[in-house]
């Protein structure tokens, strides 16, 4: 009898078991589907990824809020969702190799991040949102006005982005010696303090930095490469969220709060 009974409690222990396991399951499925049908990788939030700092789309005020072009943007898509934007600091080739998002890090990444073929391949963007180049940030009182100028000298780019891509492909063409850094304000600093002669990015990361350092650097040479931005999420993942961000967008540029971020940010669109 105390075999029986000893095998029986253990059944009943099994059973409580499965069934809190499947209650647990179902309380998971439920928190990552929203009433609009978008799948979050936590109920109630939009969890985005970018990469600190990178003005004037994303960084820290001075309370160490995180602020900028592309968080006001995501806030729209948020409110459309009816949920909060929880936004993650990190590293940028967790988040152009996908594997942020892959992963469930987030739910979709904005970290001014140029569209380009090869993401392409591992995330599905946005309708395009941003229009950028590439420029020269020099400090004030250098010579360089070209890549030309800088044959022979050390010029600053940042890991993993665009701009170091560019610097690349005229690398040898321009005996240039490349410098790379983690990070935006690692590369501004090497700027400042002589590390580099010069660095490229994009321009409205170098307007800004102009606007909050002024007189102590100049941009000397645009490069228009026809790069766009776009907002990322997991390949194949989720179109019903890539949806709502490519809506949310239109109706933005449709009802002028599109053009409000903008003048907030950057400054008067252009043609707008």
């Amino acid at each position: 009898m105390r075999v029986r009974s000893a095998v029986r409690q253990a059944g009943l222990v099994v059973a409580i078991a499965a069934l809190a396991v499947t209650a647990g399951c179902a309380k998971k499925d439920d928190s990552e589907v929203q009433a609009s049908g978008v799948k979050l990788v936590e109920g109630g939030k939009l969890t985005v990824c970018t990469h600190l700092p990178y003005p004037p789309f994303q960084s820290k005020d001075a309370s160490g809020k995180v602020t900028g072009f592309d968080v006001d943007v995501m806030d729209l898509v948020a409110k459309e969702l009816g949920v909060e934007q929880t936004i993650i600091d990190t590293p940028f080739e967790g988040i152009k190799s996908g594997q942020d998002l892959n992963t469930g890090k987030c739910d979709a990444a904005a970290a001014g991040m140029t569209i380009t073929a090869e993401r392409q391949k591992v995330m599905d963007f946005s309708d395009p949102y941003f229009d950028a180049t590439q420029a020269l940030l020099v400090k004030t009182g250098k010579p360089y006005k070209s890549l030309d100028d800088l044959r022979g000298k050390k010029l600053g780019v940042q890991a993993a982005t665009t701009g170091r891509d560019y610097a690349r492909k005229f690398e040898k063409e321009k005996g240039l010696q490349l410098v790379e850094f983690e990070d935006l304000a690692a590369l501004q600093q090497a700027v400042a303090n002589g590390q580099v002669e010069a660095a490229v990015n994009d321009l409205p990361v170098w307007t800004e930095y102009l606007r909050k350092n002024p007189g102590g650097f100049a941009v000397t040479a645009e490069f228009d490469t026809g790069e766009q931005y776009g907002f990322s999420v997991k390949k194949d993942g989720n179109p019903e969220l890539l949806k709502k961000i490519n809506e949310t967008l239109a109706k933005a540029k449709q009802d002028g709060s599109y053009d409000t971020i903008y003048e907030k940010w950057i400054g008067k669109r252009p043609n707008a």
